[in-house]
């Protein structure tokens, strides 16, 4: 069994949650190493809240659970992508949408179109979310 290093962010690893079918990226949340046991023992995601101070099962008031499918660490072992299937009605976020990463920061007005490049792509290859279809 891979280990994971979580005494970089003192006691804490970043987990991002991943769709397993189609790739988009849900949310992210932190583990602790009983969060992480819970979820390798259940087989879904369990978390621990740092506002609260204790685990907590994604999904498990309102049934939009994340399924564990596979799960990977980065190179340096203290970050985790676990990819799911999302049960329930498929929202993820607690404001009602599938994914947490709904807030576009329009970058372009800061930046400037030269500077992210002709395309507008998310780093995975997959249109940015924001973008309507006559601009993919």
């Amino acid at each position: 069994m891979i280990e994971i290093d979580f005494k970089k962010m003192d006691g804490l690893a970043p987990a991002i949650i991943q769709d397993a079918g189609s790739g988009e990226i849900l949310m992210l949340g932190f583990v602790s190493p009983e969060a992480w046991a819970a979820t390798l023992e259940k087989g879904y995601v369990t978390f621990y809240s740092r506002t609260r101070k204790e685990l907590w099962a994604k999904g498990e008031t309102s049934g939009n659970r994340l399924k564990v499918v596979s799960a990977s660490t980065d190179c340096d072992r203290d970050t985790l992508l676990i990819q799911v299937d999302v049960e329930g009605a498929g929202v993820v976020c607690h404001e009602g949408t599938r994914s947490c990463f709904t807030k576009v920061i329009p970058l372009l007005a800061v930046m400037g179109a030269g500077d992210i490049g002709e395309k507008r792509v998310s780093r995975a290859g997959a249109p940015a979310p924001h973008l309507q279809e006559s601009e993919r």
